[in-house]
């Protein structure tokens, strides 16, 4: 309350100060409040150039990457951020018991969610760190029988790294291709388990591409052959429903602030009938049952319990809303543009993460030239390579069209005016670029460029 009220009387005074008003903000930008650069210390020259007017911001259409948290999330954490800030491991006082009230509350919230018992959700900094201990916790629990592991080509990176962490330790992994669609072969799956295989890892939805696996008939699969199935659930978790028993899910890595929560807080699920074990990967104070040590965040974890919550309630109603949007961009744009390619499969996939590529364009200069819309070609947690996509080469794209390929993301706050937008920029841009490519001059002459020999100088 008291933050909201100096919220209230700032924007008062910012109303109420004289000289001129800010222009309105352009069609498809965003307005920042203000400028909170801090104060120099030495005295303003008075003969320097007019001061600045108001900062626009580009759309947000990258919720892959992240998602605003929900103002809905901000009310719950705001009391443990001001007046509630006992440590929740503190037993011998009402501070303690207050915020350990919060956290097992918080708790409940994300287990309702999955379907699963409060008591199996355990909470770490992020779906990184669920996925680094579901990984090395399992593999390393049960390393003394089992040394083999099977995930996917086009897993996250968190996870093709613990992987191969585990190699450098002894362990053998499979690594299985995806189909053209993105999905994996089941029989290959089968195929590939062996005697000494203790984990499956295979990602719920596609961070890039927005492909849904099979995840059910993966559990059914795991579940008769005795080996665990994990799961990384972070695009996944409160945007498609997900029940971890009716799945066969044995672990399952969440984030929040991928369903519009704060970032630096997650959780994992670690099943409890039949018991699955890991080994910590930090030592401490034993908190979380013992699995992740160190003082829980209450004020996170509040956060992440409230956008549970929300993402239970609107669910289904985002899910509509997401897909109609999702349509309308994907049909304006390819009714207007030729050569235009949605990656993965369109019948199992989350509509609000759409990945297409626009063929003879650079993928990294059309987002130069849709600076008022924020994009990107790829996950953000290797978009400074420019390399091109992993997971776009894993389901067989031409390298060329890997390079001209844009992620476009569609969340609870997007709106049809921003759709819009988004689409009469992009399709602007792309006829300007097409229009100063060789290449697309050598395809309108009708040249098949892949029947040129190219030779390098």
């Amino acid at each position: 309350m008291l933050l909201r009220a100096a919220w209230r009387r700032a924007a008062v005074a910012v109303t109420a100060a004289p000289g001129p008003k800010p222009a309105a903000p352009t069609r498809g930008l965003r307005l920042r409040v203000g400028d909170h650069a801090p104060q120099s210390a030495v005295p303003a020259d008075t003969t320097a150039a007019p001061e600045a007017g108001p900062v626009l911001r580009p759309l947000y259409m990258d919720v892959q990457a992240t998602t605003p948290l929900d103002p809905r999330v901000l009310d719950a954490m705001l009391p443990y951020l001001i007046n509630y800030y006992g440590n929740p491991h503190s037993r011998t006082h009402a501070y303690g018991w207050e915020s350990e009230a919060a956290m097992e509350r918080a708790r409940q919230q994300v287990a309702s969610l999955i379907g699963a018992d409060p008591r199996e959700i355990i909470f770490t900094s992020g779906a990184t760190e669920s996925n680094n201990i579901a990984i090395k916790g399992v593999a390393r629990f049960y390393r003394s029988r089992k040394k083999h592991l099977i995930t996917t080509q086009t897993e996250h990176k968190c996870v093709l790294d613990s992987c191969r962490s585990l190699e450098a330790e002894g362990f053998q992994v499979t690594y299985l291709p995806v189909q053209k669609s993105g999905i994996i072969d089941l029989k290959e799956l089968e195929a590939a388990i062996q005697p000494d295989t203790s984990l499956v890892s295979v990602m719920t939805v596609n961070n890039e591409i927005g492909v849904k696996q099979p995840i059910a008939e993966i559990g059914q699969i795991c579940s008769s052959r005795k080996v665990y199935f994990h799961t990384d659930a972070a695009q996944a978790v409160g945007k498609i429903p997900l029940d971890v028993n009716d799945m066969k899910i044995d672990l399952m890595s969440i984030s929040g602030h991928k369903i519009y929560g704060p970032k630096g807080v997650g959780a994992i699920y670690i099943r409890r009938r039949p018991r699955v074990r890991v080994e910590a990967l930090q030592s401490g104070g034993g908190q979380e049952r013992g699995m992740r040590s160190g003082t829980v965040p209450t004020p996170l974890v509040v956060g992440l319990g409230a956008a549970c919550e929300v993402a239970q309630q609107e669910m289904e109603y985002d899910h509509k809303r997401i897909s109609k949007l999702a349509e309308r961009l994907i049909q304006n744009i390819m009714k207007s543009l030729p050569d235009v390619v949605m990656n993965g499969d369109p019948e199992h996939h989350y509509p609000g993460c759409i990945n297409l590529s626009f063929a003879y364009v650079e993928g990294e200069s059309l987002l130069m030239a849709l600076k008022d819309v924020a994009l990107s070609s790829g996950s953000a947690c290797t978009s400074a390579s420019l390399e091109p996509s992993y997971v776009l080469r894993a389901i067989g794209t031409d390298e060329d069209l890997a390079h001209s390929s844009i992620r476009f993301g569609i969340g609870r706050f997007t709106t049809e005016e921003e759709v819009d937008y988004t689409v009469e920029k992009c399709i602007q841009h792309v006829k300007r670029l097409r229009e100063m490519s060789p290449l697309w001059e050598m395809v309108q002459d009708g040249i098949d460029l892949k029947s040129i020999k190219w030779t390098q100088h």
